[in-house]
């Protein structure tokens, strides 16, 4: 008996209600392997190269997660070196923040608003207690340490496990060749969201470490390295790069130097990010703009920061899932692709091809 539509799709919505709660609950261990599995898929190719070349399969995974572990711990000394420096130099711009805040307070006031509640808001505002954030942020590094060796211990076996990952495929297409295809369609265009999304981001990191260091604003590799990490967030990345550097840049010298680095980051990230990139983006992933915006909103509020940061990979895993290996649900595409394309015109049975006219 087929239940009626209603009530499929209240048992759907409830179902996805029960699954975004699991996801939630276990955040902290879907994320860490999903990024594994991201990282590992993006360079399979290189391990593939190797094998052509006639290294032994146990060499060729080495190399590859010998390269994979100086990209990441290279990026995580350069991230805490760069946080420590900023913690030291926080306090000495304590007396400057508060100085601002009396002037906006004072201007304001002119205005009309209420200057007590004024008051107590700029006397909220502390530096010191933004630098022991940060410190506690540093001491808590350690404590990640057992979730960087679970991330960089997992890596070791999707990287062993990569080079059956032909022959799986050849067993799982023998059989449920839908899904085959699409697993494939899954891997190539993550691979190519991750190639768009790296080369704009070391563009706009290497552009914009340039132009901070030349304006002198301080810790212009730690800006640098945020603006590349925040490439990776679809269509506010370029808003959360430009905040911190802003903000310094009035501490150290005012309205004239921070309206030039909004100036200069417009110029050169939004031009990159937000025009230029999702063209291609859009068309190597196959998602409309809007999806990745409302995907990015879902996947940072169901994960956290790293479903941010994963959200195009995430979304295209749960298109292949609910969409791809299902042939009843590809009319789904229609509203989640950048350029849907027309359905084929279904073919006559062949009795009625071999039928003769008019009979």
């Amino acid at each position: 008996m087929e239940l009626p539509r209603g009530l499929v799709v209240l048992l759907g919505m409830a179902a996805a209600v029960v699954t975004g709660a699991g996801i939630m609950a276990l955040s902290w261990f879907i994320g860490p392997v999903f990024l594994a599995l991201v990282l590992v898929i993006a360079v399979s190719p290189v391990h593939s190269w190797l094998r052509r070349k006639g290294l032994p399969t146990w060499v060729a995974a080495t190399a590859l997660i010998l390269g994979v572990y100086a990209i990441l711990l290279s990026l995580v000394v350069v991230l805490v070196v760069s946080v420590a420096q900023l913690a030291t130099q926080l306090p000495q711009y304590a007396g400057r923040a508060r100085a601002l805040a009396d002037t906006v307070v004072g201007q304001l006031a002119g205005f009309g608003v209420g200057v007590d509640e004024l008051r107590r808001v700029a006397e909220g505002l502390d530096l010191g207690r933004v630098a022991g954030v940060l410190g506690t942020v540093l001491s808590s590094v350690g404590g990640l340490a057992s979730n960087i060796v679970f991330l960089l211990s997992l890596l070791v076996f999707l990287s062993v496990d990569a080079g059956s990952a032909g022959a799986r495929m050849a067993i799982i297409a023998k059989d449920r060749p839908d899904v085959a295809a699409a697993l494939g369609r899954f891997a190539s265009a993550t691979r190519k969201y991750l190639v768009v999304s790296t080369v704009f981001g070391l563009i706009v990191a290497v552009l914009d470490g340039v132009a901070l260091a030349i304006m002198g604003i301080p810790l212009p590799i730690l800006w640098a390295l945020l603006a590349f990490i925040t490439n990776y967030i679809p269509n506010v990345g370029f808003v959360l790069g430009l905040v911190p550097p802003v903000l310094l840049a009035l501490l150290e010298s005012g309205w004239e130097l921070a309206l030039w680095v909004v100036v200069v980051y417009s110029v050169l990230n939004f031009v990159v990010q937000t025009l230029i990139q999702p063209r291609f983006v859009g068309d190597s992933v196959g998602l409309s703009t809007t999806v990745t915006f409302l995907t990015l909103l879902f996947w940072a509020w169901l994960i956290g920061p790293l479903g941010a940061i994963l959200a195009i990979p995430l979304t295209l895993l749960a298109k292949l899932l609910l969409v791809d290996v299902d042939p009843r649900a590809r009319w789904a595409d229609a509203f989640l692709t950048s350029t849907p394309k027309p359905a084929k015109p279904a073919k006559p049975p062949k009795s009625a091809e071999l039928a003769e006219p008019g009979s």
